[in-house]
């Protein structure tokens, strides 16, 4: 039998097959000796092989991973030396960013957008409780809307408590598999909420002390949508470390940069220090925004040395 994942808590999984009935099941022993450098073998959105273990109970066994399409993946917060798999086979994804209550940093944007670049997945920026800005946020909305849209990516503006820009949303999730991410707190659940029936995520305000969401999803988990297409949500994250990227090839997932890396003097110029260098150009020149750049260095700047 064949299906796909759409839960994953680590030990189980829930396997939705060809005929539509979900399954429990379990990971056969042998991918527990694959020499895998991620912490999870199975990930939401896998197709998968899967036979029958004890249909009493409608528990089945994993017996095949299929070739996947892609897939969006950080480095672990448990173990520095492996990378997570959030989700596969991907037509899109949304990143879910607030302006306040909490603040998404543009840092961790720019580091989603580049996981999503190396792996050919369109990205679309939402920008969620619009209700609560003011005249400082709007303007700052404002600036980071023309940042990105100049870039290429889309952007929308939403707020569930006043059901602003919900229903062009659903229209953009129509008929796709799309990864719905974000930080804790920046009302991802709620949004799940308000486009899907019948469902109830569970929501947290965000922490009074701290000003940073707090945790509601655990795991990943796929819904169908009513109109057609699926969606995955995925557990609040604090933060994205980059994974399977080098330094080396960092710029080539800006595509603003992207565009100008053959106008450079040196073929493996990192555009900080090195002389005739089109990005750095480009910057001063107005082409490519000072943020954008910023972003890059300092994330640059972090990144492990290792050769992924």
């Amino acid at each position: 039998m064949k299906g796909i994942v759409y839960k994953s808590t680590g030990s189980w999984y829930m396997v939705k097959g060809e005929d539509g009935h979900v399954y429990q099941a379990r990971l056969k022993g042998k991918f527990k000796i694959k020499d895998i450098t991620s912490t999870n073998p199975i990930a939401v959105g896998d197709d998968v092989g899967f036979e029958m273990e004890d249909e009493a109970e409608n528990r089945t066994m994993i017996t095949d991973l299929l070739p996947r399409r892609n897939y969006v993946n950080r480095i672990s917060p448990a173990n520095r030396r492996q990378h997570h798999i959030i989700a596969s086979n991907l037509d899109q994804s949304l990143l879910i960013a607030t302006i306040k209550e909490p603040r998404t940093s543009t840092g961790f944007i720019d580091r989603f957008l580049v996981t999503c670049e190396a792996f050919h997945i369109p990205a679309i920026i939402v920008f969620n409780k619009s209700d609560l800005h003011e005249e400082h946020e709007t303007a700052v909305y404002e600036e980071r809307k023309a940042i990105y849209e100049k870039v290429g990516y889309r952007v929308l503006l939403t707020s569930v408590e006043e059901e602003k820009g919900l229903d062009v949303l659903k229209e953009t999730l129509y008929g796709k598999t799309t990864l719905i991410s974000g930080h804790s707190g920046v009302g991802k659940s709620s949004i799940i909420n308000a486009i899907l029936e019948g469902v109830n995520i569970r929501t947290t305000e965000v922490s009074n002390w701290s000003g940073k969401g707090m945790h509601t999803t655990t795991f990943a988990e796929m819904y169908d949508l009513p109109e057609g297409g699926r969606i995955i949500d995925t557990p609040g994250m604090r933060e994205f470390a980059i994974a399977d990227i080098t330094k080396d090839e960092f710029s080539h997932f800006f595509p603003e940069m992207k565009l100008r890396l053959n106008q450079c003097q040196f073929n493996n110029c990192m555009h900080i220090n090195e002389p005739d260098c089109a990005i750095k150009k480009a910057v001063l020149d107005g082409e490519i925004h000072e943020d954008r750049y910023i972003s890059y260095c300092t994330i640059l700047d972090s990144m492990a040395d290792k050769e992924w």
